[in-house]
């Protein structure tokens, strides 16, 4: 198992995107069980600068939460995305799997083309199956590239509702017919750029 953990070490630091464990599998020895010596990895790796960490499916080092600012550029570049994006993506998110028409039907406004683009494009959201409903319509997930860019393990560690008030993300009062707590029925408009703390590189 001592050789299983190095191999297992030395594709992690040698990968730039989280890798899944049949992934690990198919670069290992034949009989080899990378599962057991992720287990062992992660173990060793606590309390370290850096941490063995679960991206959904997938496994990858990543520095210590809590050593993050040390990360910090001198220019902080941000990422832009309007607020007609930054409402679906977080529909997307809390809502998964969600179709356009209910995406629609949570903000009160129709969404366009181009925000659904730009998040496909940015890779943080993906499409799902499709529905078995009449049309058989697709729908949206968020990716793993989201999860880790927000140091999740999956969706479910999504801040809830009064985590994201005590943060001051959200208004405390919610407008009527938003369908979520504190996204404004603002029309679409892919001009305003607006920018989220929540959605922030």
């Amino acid at each position: 198992m001592g050789d299983q953990e190095r191999m297992v070490e030395a594709i992690l630091f040698a990968t730039a995107e989280p890798i899944t464990v049949r992934e690990l599998a198919g670069r290992m020895p034949h009989g080899a069980d990378p599962a057991e010596a992720l287990a062992h990895l992660r173990k060793r790796y606590e309390g370290r600068g850096v941490n063995l960490c679960r991206v959904g499916d997938a496994w990858a080092m990543r520095t210590a939460s809590d050593l993050g600012f040390l990360m910090q550029r001198e220019t902080i570049e941000t990422r832009k995305l309007s607020r007609a994006a930054i409402e679906t993506l977080a529909i997307i998110a809390y809502h998964q799997p969600v179709t356009r028409a209910e995406i629609e039907e949570i903000r009160g406004v129709s969404v366009s083309r181009g925000t659904v683009d730009q998040l496909l494009e940015m890779e943080w959201v993906r499409f799902g199956r499709r529905k078995m409903t009449p049309g058989r319509p697709v729908t949206f997930v968020v990716t793993d590239g989201f999860l880790d860019h927000f140091g999740l393990e999956n969706a479910r560690d999504l801040p809830g509702l009064k985590e994201l008030r005590a943060a001051g993300l959200l208004e405390n009062r919610p407008p009527p017919g938003s369908g979520l707590p504190g996204l404004q029925d603002d029309p679409e408009d892919e001009s305003n750029q607006g920018q989220s703390e929540l959605f922030e590189d």
